[in-house]
């Protein structure tokens, strides 16, 4: 078996391009750019260079990014307040709910709040029994990244 060098770079250059495209078009039929919103709890800097990311990839395929910072002293129940908020919210069309959270929130009451339609991070119940299941869904980001590039270089699993 010989070596198969992998160009992530190569193929995330691609997904951008076909994300900014299909940007473009949920613009031209919806009336509005798609909308991204993450939600940040705390001073985490790992976390706030993630999505400081997370928002300037947005910009660059013409997603409009919705950035909520809360202090590191929220509750549970003022973060599932906030993402149940942006779950109703039709102009938002995906939450990420950045993680790990401080050590006193609940995580999983946090994620369960947000309804699966936005769970642009595959991180719910809901999310998580449709990948099981084969079903319409967003998946769990890494492992779908991971099975996005091994595809790209048709290696067997």
């Amino acid at each position: 078996m010989t070596a198969t060098l992998m160009d992530g770079q190569s193929l995330a250059r691609k997904l951008l391009d076909e994300t900014a495209e299909r940007a473009a078009a949920f613009a031209r039929t919806q009336g509005r750019r798609p909308c991204l919103a993450t939600v940040l709890v705390g001073d985490d800097p790992a976390s706030h260079t993630y999505v400081r990311m997370k928002v300037n990839r947005c910009a660059a395929v013409g997603i409009e990014s919705r950035r909520v910072d809360l202090p590191a002293a929220t509750t549970t129940d003022e973060l599932v307040g906030l993402l149940r908020e942006l779950s109703s919210d039709p102009a938002v069309d995906g939450i990420l709910l950045q993680h790990p959270v401080p050590a006193h929130i609940d995580e999983r009451a946090a994620f369960e709040a947000i309804v699966a339609d936005k769970d642009v991070d595959g991180v719910t119940g809901a999310s998580f029994a449709a990948m099981a299941f084969g079903e319409r869904g967003f998946v769990s980001a890494t492992p779908a990244g991971i099975m996005r590039l091994l595809d790209a270089y048709d290696v067997p699993l």
